[in-house]
């Protein structure tokens, strides 16, 4: 008796937008992975509008474009229409939310519940603040609905069952990966048009949100500058010139601004050239589910300078300098301890090779693609 097919709807609003984030590209690579994986079943990719098409349709995969940028509508509206449209085997919601009402067996990518904990911070974009009141209002309402949780740590499954203990049998961690496009640059086009020199800056991958911990990490810029001979540049991404001008001005520290360089944004395909002309990563953030930047560092020879706290030290290991985030001066001691020990710097490194060869993308999919045939399992049993 032949198998039959299951439909799958993933989905993946964000993938098409310019600009892409974490959770964005896990989304990808996940798809990617299951592109290879998985040849029989029908999957429906729902995506956002965007003008970055960077997943194609195969045989069995097929690409529905969802037209509205308003995340509410897009996600309360439209992906139920779709559900309603294909009828499938279950639904795959990527990003830590989903549809409040659908009549299908729905996965549910859970990253973290860091909106759920605590205040946001004053250095909150109205964007973030949105954000966080949407995703307090949906999440507790489809936790008990949802047929699997999968999450990305030990730390986040621990942090998730506490809050939320009846979710405790349906909460399962499936490890991000590195995509191969990550590997040391030699000569990079890219950085020499900007004229920065191999390990003349350090990298810090943050932004205002303030779990990324900026204003501790300037300040123990500003102390690295007063202690070092070498005095590397800090290269900065995802923030405007306007807030961080006003942000040194409140800290006290414009002294700084000169060894301060911006970047808007760094596309993809460029990320493995930045890290790799960099000294070293500044990874110092309050609070991380899983941390993407630790390994693609890792995978470019660049040692990173890391928080102690969260999920960073079950990713990372040994292979990283550990910091406490809070502490200024311990992150800047970090700093000058790694410019003084090519040895230290040298022992990271390898570490970091090994620690970095224990994750991949395909080993997300296929721990991904193992919970959808359990639930079907599952569900193949209660009927």
């Amino acid at each position: 008796m032949e198998k039959v097919k299951k439909v799958f709807i993933i989905e993946a609003q964000r993938i098409f937008r310019r600009e892409k984030h974490g959770m964005d590209f896990v989304a990808l690579e996940l798809i990617r992975q299951l592109q290879k994986l998985d040849l029989y079943n029908q999957y429906i990719i729902a995506v956002g509008p965007g003008d970055d098409v960077c997943l194609r349709e195969t045989k069995n995969f097929k690409i529905e474009v969802l037209d509205s940028s308003n995340y509410l509508i897009w996600e309360q509206l439209l992906l139920p229409n779709l559900v309603k449209k294909y009828n499938p085997d279950l639904l795959h919601c990527t990003s830590n939310t989903a549809p409040l009402s659908v009549n299908c067996p729905v996965v549910l990518t859970l990253h973290d519940v860091i909106f759920m904990e605590g205040k946001l911070g004053n250095g909150a974009s109205l964007y973030q603040r949105l954000g966080r009141i949407y995703r307090r209002f949906v999440v507790p309402r489809i936790l008990n609905k949802v047929s699997s949780i999968i999450t990305v740590s030990q730390y986040e499954q621990d942090n998730i069952v506490s809050r939320y203990p009846y979710l405790k049998n349906k909460v399962k961690v499936v490890y991000n990966g590195v995509g191969e496009e990550f590997i040391p640059v030699k000569v990079s086009k890219v950085i020499n048009k900007e004229g920065l020199e191999r390990n003349s800056y350090w990298l810090f991958l943050g932004n205002t949100d303030p779990k990324k911990n900026l204003d501790n990490t300037l300040l123990a810029f500003a102390q690295y500058l007063n202690k070092s001979q070498s005095k590397r540049n800090l290269l900065l991404v995802d923030i405007s010139k306007t807030t961080l001008v006003s942000l040194l001005d409140k800290l006290n520290i414009k002294c700084i601004e000169p060894y301060l360089i911006i970047k808007s944004y760094i596309s993809h395909d460029q990320l493995p050239d930045w890290y790799s002309y960099a000294f070293g990563s500044l990874y110092t953030s309050l609070r991380e589910s899983f941390g993407l930047p630790l390994l693609e560092s890792m995978a470019c020879d660049t040692v990173v300078i890391g928080s102690n706290t969260s999920a960073i030290p079950e990713i990372a290991g040994e292979s990283i300098v550990y910091v406490d985030p809070v502490n200024p001066n311990s992150i800047s001691e970090a700093m000058l301890s790694l410019e003084k020990s090519p040895s230290l710097m040298m022992e990271k490194i390898q570490l970091g090779r090994d620690r970095r060869a224990l994750y991949s993308w395909s080993k997300t999919g296929e721990g991904t693609l193992s919970i959808y045939n359990e639930l079907l399992k599952s569900n193949s049993k209660s009927h």
